[in-house]
């Protein structure tokens, strides 16, 4: 163990889609082995926390666990749980090319008649829209169908906003003028104190950078560059940190996964003090993105920035 609490153990970083939520762990766990009456009442005590049902079922609906979410459909076909695991499932499938996005539409939809108060199966096909080849039309009236059930949802607008920062503009990487910077800055103004969506202008400056680092517009290692002491993501990182001093984390379902974003940003901005505060309250619970932007190792990539954060290892030369 370090003087910080942290393991130097090469297991020490699971990157666990479930993040902190171990009742979903052992949930996800048992499905994967068939039984599937864990996830049932995990998911039946959830209730309508929108944001946690979205994020538990995203993870239960993992490949290893698809086949058993549709025995579960079989053997409960009234169970609107079942319908819309079973529906998550498929649309995963179909983004792997192991079912088809027709068969995966149809059964969102169905979720959706199912359970016609829950967003959870129009998030799931927004989702499939962000696959390739579908029609940009079916994204963004999924988005509206779950603005209605839910204005603030938090995975919505993050699939949102990576799929609005994928769209072309001019060669600059500042370009100010681009779409997901309008659409971000507008949600985080409009929504409630305390909400999550207060980091999407942060979350579109990183997408942004996902983007122009695959096309080569930006270098694919960030260390040093202008891009993260831009006036935009300096403001994007004084709100998101201000959000987390303030409380705004509360008990959200995706807290870790937004410390994530605000912690590689925080070390590429260079406020390294910051930044280890934000390692301190990760703990194990490392993701996947954003640390694997511009194709890096994202276990790599993460442990480097913590060391880098917390004193244990020196600053890159240069």
């Amino acid at each position: 163990m370090t003087p910080f609490g942290f393991s130097r153990s090469r297991n020490d970083l699971p990157m666990d889609p479930a993040l902190d939520d171990s009742a979903l762990a052992v949930a996800r766990d048992d499905m994967a082995q068939g039984r599937w009456t864990t996830a049932r009442e995990l998911l039946a005590g959830t209730g309508q926390d929108w944001d946690r049902r979205s994020h538990r079922l995203a993870v239960l609906a993992e490949p290893a666990t698809a086949g058993w979410a549709k025995d579960w459909l079989l053997a409960e076909p009234d169970s609107a749980d079942a319908a819309v695991l079973d529906a998550y499932a498929t649309v995963l499938l179909a983004g792997r090319g192991k079912a088809q996005p027709a068969t995966a539409q149809a059964a969102c939809l169905a979720a959706a008649r199912q359970a016609p108060e829950d967003p959870t199966p129009w998030v799931a096909l927004l989702t499939l829209g962000r696959s390739p080849g579908l029609e940009e039309d079916l994204l963004f009236s999924c988005f509206e169908q779950v603005r209605g059930l839910d204005p603030w949802h938090r995975d919505a607008h993050h699939l949102l906003v990576a799929h609005l920062a994928e769209q072309s503009s001019g060669p600059s990487a500042d370009d100010p003028g681009h779409p997901v910077y309008g659409f971000a800055d507008q949600a985080a103004e409009d929504c409630p104190a305390g909400s999550p969506l207060a980091l999407l202008p942060l979350v579109a400056h990183l997408e942004r950078y996902r983007v122009l680092a695959a096309g080569g517009v930006l270098p694919t290692d960030p260390a040093r560059l202008p891009y993260w002491s831009s006036p935009r993501a300096r403001r994007g990182l004084d709100a998101a940190f201000a959000w987390w001093l303030e409380g705004g984390q509360g008990t959200h379902a995706r807290l870790k996964a937004d410390l994530n974003h605000l912690a590689y940003a925080k070390v590429l901005e260079g406020r390294l003090v910051e930044a280890a505060a934000l390692f301190h309250a990760i703990g194990p619970h490392a993701t996947e993105e954003p640390w694997c932007y511009g194709g890096r190792d994202p276990r790599k990539a993460f442990r480097a920035a913590r060391d880098q954060a917390v004193g244990l290892a020196p600053p890159p030369s240069g």
